[in-house]
């Protein structure tokens, strides 16, 4: 590793402890909450309590002052156990804070800041839709003007921390305007607005049955005819998609850590099992394909990490970082899926269980290959950074 990439010794001495907390309290929980489909509370305070969704936030508002780097690091460490409680941490500050902290007024930044970097509250970011995602002009919720208020009216999906006891509010895109270009086509205006839980109309419908990820708060939410102050407005009018964008193409590298952390945890759970598990004599790691298998596992493993950490770098460099983003997602959310897919072989049937880590990576894995941007549009991310068109 190069040493631009090296952890100092702060950096090293939060990974271990944040290891520790994972091991010794997210690890022992995970089975019973993702069970219960419930969200731990008390560990989720504990979190709050280690500084840890405060982290990339200035003391001003309640946060550590460190880096994306930093987060990136303790995201990996609990994903290693439960990404549930990781993509809980990941989103929390990468959607949840950081487009208030980035680009609300100071009166927002001082209101709602310091709970969320404190872990007392939880806030979502309400962009998709049906029809909506990487494609803005899919966007069908709408919100205008009246007697100083924005009326909103629409519905949102797949919407983490969105409806949580702790959630105080969603930030939701909204069609605020049109205009109709030259060639006759039509660009929406979306805006970024702020709805605080508990505001009439503001319906939070009950949590989606998954796959997996089930200790994590996902909800589809429904506005009707809500009101909020015109003050609620995130940034500028007009500006909602693109500032998200740029919120997201830096969630893509915190979401690429939860990622390796994934592929760290099955490679882990892979060597135990490989070194205690005898058949014929012997134990399975010495076949040369468990031994093989594995090692192709760290050295996905390590790519994923490179791939993050160089990403991660960039951003507290301000150093362009879009396509190493792209990069990093795509390469750690295949690690992980790969990853999950052979530690599950070779627990054999006991990698079969839901009560083993190892099942529950193998179900949680294929949504790394979809949230936060698909594969695809990655891909595409990739190629248009390269000079490429990737008309349909």
């Amino acid at each position: 590793m190069s040493h631009d990439l090296d952890l100092t010794t702060e950096q090293q001495q939060l990974a271990d402890q944040v290891r520790e907390f994972a091991d010794e309290v997210v690890a022992p929980a995970a089975y019973e909450y993702d069970t219960k489909r419930e969200l731990p509370y008390g560990i989720i305070a504990e979190m709050g309590r280690m500084g840890l969704f405060g982290l990339p936030f200035s003391p001003e508002y309640g946060g550590q002052g460190k880096t994306y780097v930093e987060l990136c690091l303790a995201v990996e460490q609990l994903a290693r156990v439960d990404q549930s409680i990781a993509v809980t941490l990941e989103a929390g500050v990468g959607l949840g804070i950081m487009p208030i902290y980035r680009r609300g007024t100071e009166e927002q930044k001082q209101r709602w800041v310091p709970p969320l970097a404190r872990g007392e509250a939880l806030a979502g970011f309400g962009l998709t839709e049906a029809e909506a995602g990487s494609d803005a002009a899919g966007t069908r919720t709408t919100a205008h003007l009246e007697d100083g208020q924005w009326v909103i009216n629409g519905t949102k999906q797949f919407i983490t921390n969105s409806g949580s006891k702790i959630t105080s509010l969603v930030t939701v895109t909204a069609v605020t305007g049109e205009e109709t270009r030259v060639d006759g086509s039509v660009k929406k205006e979306l805006t970024a607005i702020l709805v605080p839980s508990g505001t009439p109309g503001f319906t939070v419908g009950p949590a989606y049955d998954k796959v997996g990820w089930h200790t994590s708060d996902t909800h589809p939410l429904t506005f009707e005819d809500v009101r909020v102050p015109e003050a609620n407005i995130l940034g500028e009018r007009g500006r909602g998609f693109a500032n998200f964008i740029q919120s997201l193409d830096e969630g893509r590298v915190a979401f690429a850590a939860l990622c390796t952390g994934a592929a760290q945890g099955c490679l882990e759970e892979a060597i135990r099992y490989a070194k205690k598990r005898h058949v014929f004599g012997r134990a399975i790691g010495d076949n040369q394909h468990i031994a093989f298998t594995i090692a192709r596992m760290q050295a996905r493993t390590h790519a994923a990490r490179l791939a993050t950490y160089d990403a991660a770098h960039r951003i507290v460099a301000g150093k362009p970082f879009k396509m190493q983003a792209s990069l990093a997602k795509m390469i750690s959310s295949e690690a992980a899926m790969a990853n999950a897919h052979d530690a599950a072989q070779i627990w054999g049937g006991y990698g079969f269980l839901n009560e083993n880590a190892v099942a529950r990576h193998y179900r949680d894995a294929k949504v790394l290959e979809i949230g936060e941007g698909t594969t695809e549009v990655q891909l595409m991310i990739i190629a248009r950074e390269l000079g490429f068109g990737t008309a349909a």
